[in-house]
């Protein structure tokens, strides 16, 4: 069985705008984790830092320029339902309609 952890959401991060908060609590079933000496070299091309555990380690990544681009250490299906579905997910959801109606319209406007 897993175990559940706070995450401290980075303000003005796509993460923290879908929660509607700064703080989140997920579901974690594995011991994997990214590096800490890697942190600064991944912010320095692109990657942001966009949630962080209890002792700062690094649990959400965004690309900032990327439509939707989140990835996470947790898996938010595993506390979504058709009910109440993730916040991240109901996010990725919207993303991909955007998309989809930005190519129909592209797609429209070409002879």
């Amino acid at each position: 069985m897993g175990q559940t952890q706070r995450i401290v959401l980075v303000p003005r991060t796509l993460a923290a705008r879908l929660y509607g908060s700064t703080d989140a609590t997920e579901d974690y079933y594995c011991n994997y984790g990214v590096n800490p000496d890697y942190r600064l070299r991944l912010e320095a091309h692109g990657l942001r830092v966009s949630g962080v555990g209890g002792e700062g380690e690094i649990r959400i990544v965004e690309l900032p320029e990327h439509p939707f681009f989140v990835a996470t250490l947790f898996l938010p299906q595993a506390r979504s339902t058709a009910a109440n579905p993730h916040p991240l997910l109901v996010g990725y959801a919207a993303a991909v309609a955007a998309g989809r109606d930005v190519r129909r319209h592209l797609s429209l406007a070409r002879p």
